[in-house]
């Protein structure tokens, strides 16, 4: 039996997140495990007029290729995505896995292998997502592996998952707008300023916006969402930072990571588990160093850590951070084919000024 709040989900995506109108193209792309959640997208796509395109994915497959390719074949681009990325209208991608450490022994270089390789693909989204040729939404569909990631049993997993997006209401929808005009208000108000500083016992750092702007993440790119973000001036971040939850990269968890930043380059960086992954990914290439993205979290229906950075980043009271890749829409010059994000929890003792200005204080906006 079809879970009817997929059928929910379908709608948000389909409607409030990417506005599918008659004849667009529209790209669904997700893993064998997320059949149920393909179809119905795949349905809510055709009774909006639009013309779906259906990418499936197969984490065995994925492996087998990361471990048995040829440099050749890890480099080579598929003709057909690139065409999607090149003319498509809109991308749907729903995440999701069987098993969450299933990438844990790839060894991570061929990993960045493939991920520079790609970049042309994540280029040319981002790129024509800013000039407004292209809408984009990401999403996640809980499965076993992911709930005991959680520490949830399934049943308790799928409610946390759909309550996140606002599913477990009436008009999923009108929730959406709800926080995207409170963090309208904040971002209003950012506009011209200069400098961000961040003090706490997880954070002594200081960075740049001037000429920047901060987006308004309301559901339209994440699903969930609850953020604002902007791309930091890339040679003005000084300080340092330690994340207190993993990032996983992989399959592969990355803990107790601290850096170090200089004129906005990362010249300090250790993480307690797993740091030759920490430092692949850092040496990835030269833009890999730098920040491509500052934000904070506002989804306080996301309450606690999952392992699943979909969901971690928009915890209410927490900042997040990426290393690589910068959002065009923000201004954002940095370019690598990385873009890490990591968790830095603000609720305790922490502050945030903006041009000296208190602007949030223990997890909460004061402006």
């Amino acid at each position: 039996m079809t879970d009817p709040r997929l059928d929910k989900l379908a709608n948000v995506l389909v409607d409030y997140a990417c506005a599918v109108k008659p004849g667009m193209w529209v790209g669904i792309l997700g893993d064998v495990a997320t059949l149920p959640a393909l179809r119905a997208v795949y349905r809510e796509v055709l009774k909006y007029g639009g013309n779906p395109t259906l990418f499936i994915s197969d984490e065995w497959m994925a492996r087998t290729f990361l471990r048995e390719a040829n440099d050749d074949q890890l480099t080579w681009l598929d003709p057909s995505q690139s065409l999607y990325y090149e003319k498509a209208d809109i991308y749907i991608r729903i995440g999701s896995s069987n098993n969450t450490r299933a990438m844990t022994n790839i060894d991570p270089q061929r990993v960045q292998k493939v991920n520079a390789a790609r970049r042309p693909w994540l280029d040319q989204r981002l790129m024509r997502s800013a000039n407004l040729d292209f809408e984009w939404v990401g999403t996640w569909y809980p499965t076993e592996s992911s709930a005991q990631e959680a520490n949830m049993s399934l049943e308790e997993y799928e409610a946390f998952v759909y309550g996140s997006m606002f599913i477990d209401h009436d008009d999923p929808a009108a929730k959406w707008r709800e926080l995207s005009a409170m963090q309208q208000l904040k971002v209003d108000w950012l506009k011209g300023k200069k400098q961000v500083r961040l003090q706490g016992p997880n954070a002594e750092l200081e960075l740049s916006i001037e000429g920047r702007t901060f987006v308004n993440s309301d559901g339209h790119k994440n699903m969930p969402s609850g953020e604002i973000f902007t791309g930091p001036v890339e040679d003005s971040v000084n300080g340092w930072v330690r994340f207190d939850y993993p990032s996983i990269v992989a399959g592969r968890a990355v803990s107790g990571i601290e850096l170090k930043f200089e004129q906005g380059k990362v010249v300090y960086a250790h993480a307690e588990s797993n740091d030759d992954l920490l430092q692949a990914q850092l040496n990835t290439d030269a833009g890999a160093r730098y920040l491509g993205e500052f934000a904070i979290g506002t989804n306080f229906g996301i309450n606690r850590f999952t392992g699943n950075i979909l969901f971690d980043e928009k915890i209410g009271g927490t900042v997040h951070m990426a290393v690589g890749m910068g959002y065009p829409e923000t201004g954002s010059h940095n370019k690598s084919a990385v873009h890490w994000d990591m968790i830095c929890d603000m609720r305790n003792d922490s502050t945030i000024h903006v041009d000296g200005e208190l602007f949030y204080k223990n997890g909460q906006f004061v402006v």
